[in-house]
C-alpha cells in the first residue's frame, strides 16, 4: 500500500478542488509509515481519477544532501536551481502509460539521457504517481528540462523525479499525499543511485528533511526559522564523481570513536537548524569524520577548497552529496560571493580543475506546480 502519513500539525485536505491549480500544504514535520509503493492505495487506485487540466508543469529545486556528518538521512533544498517537468494528456499514448517526448536544458545532460521511460529518473517517477493514483484511461507525455548538472552531487537525478512525481499529481488535481510523493520520487532514486531519500525528501518538501527511518519510512521536517537568512555557496569543477565510485571509497567498518563522534556532530548539526544557528550549523557540517575524509581525495583540490572557503569567512564547508561540488554556509549573500571566488581559485590552482560558483538560498518551499492548461 501507499504511505499513510500522519503530520502535525493537522494537515488540510491535499485534494486540490478541479479546475484550480493544486496546491501542496507543507509541514514541519511527516511521518509516513509505508508499503512498497508497487501497490497504491486502494481509495487512490479505483478512482481512475479524471485529469482536472491538459497539461501541468511543476519546478523541483536542487538539494544538498548529507551535510557532512548527515551521511544518507539529511539533506535540504536549495532556491533558484533545479529541474521543470511538463506532463500532457496526449490521446496518442496508449490509456495508462507514460512517454517522455523530450528533454532539453542543459546540453550535456540532455544529450547523456535516455527518453525510455523506463530508464529516465522522471519516466520512473511519473508512472510510480501514475500507478499510486491508479490512472489507467489516458496516456500521459512528459517533456524534462534539465537545469542541473548530471553527477553535480546537486541532486539532479531527485530533482527530475520529484518534478515529475508533483506534475503527474498536480494533473489529476493534488491527491497524493507528500509520503506518497517521496515515495515515487524512491522508485527512481532506488534504479539509478540507491534506495536513500536525502535528496528527493527535501526537493519534494523543501527546507531540511531528516530521514529518521527508511522502514518504515519517517521523514521529519527541521524548520529553520523564517527571517533568519542562510545561503549556500555551491563550487562545481569540471570533474566527475560518480556516485558508485565515491560509495564505494567508504569505509566497510567504522570505529567506536568516530561513530560516537559523528553521531554528536549529526545531533548538533540539527540543532543548529532548528535554532537557527548559522556558525554551529557550518562547525558541525565541517565535522565529518567518517566520509569526507574518504571522499575529499578523490576530488583534486578539495581538500584545499574546503580551506580556502573558511579561511575567506565561511562557517562550514563540506562536499555536497557524492560531489564534485563543494558546499559552504555563510549568512549574506556579498560574503557568500567572495569566498565562491576564493574556492574557485583553490579548485584550478590546488585541483588543476576549472570551477564555476553559485549562492543560493535555502528552499522552504520545495516541488511545486507553477502553471497549468485547462481543456
Amino acid at each position: 500500500m501507499a504511505a499513510a502519513c500522519r503530520t502535525s500539525p493537522t494537515p488540510t485536505n491535499l485534494s486540490g478542488p478541479r479546475g484550480r491549480s493544486p496546491s501542496i500544504p507543507r509541514f514541519p514535520t511527516i511521518r509516513c509509515a509505508s508499503q512498497p509503493l508497487r501497490t497504491p492505495s486502494k481509495t487512490l487506485a479505483t478512482a481512475d481519477p479524471v485529469p482536472a487540466f491538459l497539461s501541468v508543469t511543476a519546478f523541483a529545486p536542487a538539494t544538498v544532501a548529507n551535510l557532512g556528518p548527515g551521511f544518507d538521512f539529511l539533506g535540504c533544498a536549495l532556491d533558484g536551481v533545479g529541474d521543470t517537468v511538463t506532463v500532457s494528456v496526449d490521446p496518442a499514448i496508449s490509456p495508462g502509460t507514460l512517454s517522455i517526448s523530450s528533454i532539453s536544458g542543459s546540453a550535456a545532460s540532455a544529450a547523456k539521457l535516455r527518453r525510455d521511460p523506463l530508464w529516465n529518473c522522471a519516466g520512473i517517477a511519473g508512472i510510480a504517481a501514475m500507478r499510486a493514483l491508479g490512472v489507467r484511461s489516458v496516456g500521459l507525455s512528459l517533456h524534462l528540462e534539465k537545469g542541473l548538472p548530471l553527477g553535480s552531487g546537486l541532486g539532479s537525478s531527485a530533482a527530475s523525479a520529484a518534478a515529475a512525481a508533483v506534475a503527474v499529481d498536480g494533473l489529476f488535481g493534488g491527491r497524493l499525499s507528500l509520503g506518497d510523493l517521496v515515495l515515487a520520487g524512491l522508485e527512481s532514486e532506488k534504479k539509478v543511485s540507491g534506495y536513500h531519500a536525502d535528496n528527493v525528501a527535501p526537493s519534494i518538501m523543501g527546507g531540511f528533511v531528516l530521514i529518521r527511518s527508511y522502514d518504515p519510512l519517517e521523514l521529519l521536517r527541521l524548520e529553520f526559522p523564517t527571517g533568519q537568512d542562510l545561503y549556500f555557496v555551491l563550487v562545481s569543477p569540471e570533474f566527475e564523481a560518480p556516485t558508485k565510485k565515491m560509495r564505494a571509497a567508504l569505509p566497510a567498518e567504522v570505529k567506536m570513536k568516530d561513530h560516537v563522534h559523528n553521531c554528536s556532530q549529526a545531533a548538533a548539526l540539527a540543532a543548529a537548524v532548528v535554532q537557527g544557528d548559522v556558525k554551529l550549523l557550518g562547525m558541525a557540517m565541517s565535522s565529518d569524520g567518517i566520509v569526507e575524509p574518504r571522499r575529499a581525495p578523490l576530488i583534486p583540490g578539495m581538500v584545499a577548497v574546503k580551506k580556502a572557503a573558511i579561511e575567506a569567512g565561511a562557517f562550514g564547508c563540506t562536499i555536497s552529496g557524492a560531489g564534485p561540488t563543494a558546499v559552504a554556509v555563510i549568512d549574506g549573500e556579498e560574503k557568500g560571493k567572495e569566498i565562491g571566488d576564493r574556492m574557485v581559485e583553490a579548485f584550478l590552482r590546488d585541483g588543476e580543475l576549472k570551477a564555476s560558483a553559485t549562492v543560493a538560498r535555502l528552499d522552504r518551499i520545495g516541488a511545486r506546480v507553477i502553471s497549468s492548461s485547462a481543456f
